[in-house]
């Protein structure tokens, strides 16, 4: 069964920091492009982040860079999201995706919905 998974998420204060994971599972997480996602109550879902399937492409959504960075470690068969800083808005359920056809994390490939796996979504809260 091909099945993504979502951990590390919780009830932070802001300014701190959190790692989220995606693990895979039936499948080789290597060959596939990831893209970090986020749903807010009462927003649509936005791109918050993506990385090509070699590592050598990523991209962030404006309203993170310079917090959060991806990366992966295809020998772990999951990739990571550092975040940093973070900020009550942060507050949102976090998904990963993944897709085969994405060799390079343009900006279509940050905000589309069009990727083949979704995991099931982490809550990540920022409050004091």
């Amino acid at each position: 069964q091909l099945q993504l998974v979502e951990s590390g998420g919780g009830l932070v204060q802001p300014g701190g920091s959190l790692r989220l994971s995606c693990a895979a599972s039936g499948f080789t997480l290597g060959d596939y492009a990831i893209g970090w996602f986020r749903q807010a109550p009462g927003k649509e879902r936005e791109g918050v982040s993506c990385i090509s399937s070699s590592g050598g492409s990523t991209n962030y959504a404006d309203s993170v860079k310079g917090r959060f960075t991806i990366s992966r470690d295809n020998a772990k068969n999951t990739v990571y999201l550092q975040m940093n800083s973070l900020k009550p808005e942060d507050t949102a359920v976090y998904y990963c995706a993944a897709d085969r056809r994405y060799y390079y994390c343009s900006n279509y490939v940050l905000q589309t919905y069009e990727y083949d796996y979704w995991g099931q979504g982490t809550q990540v809260t920022v409050s004091s």
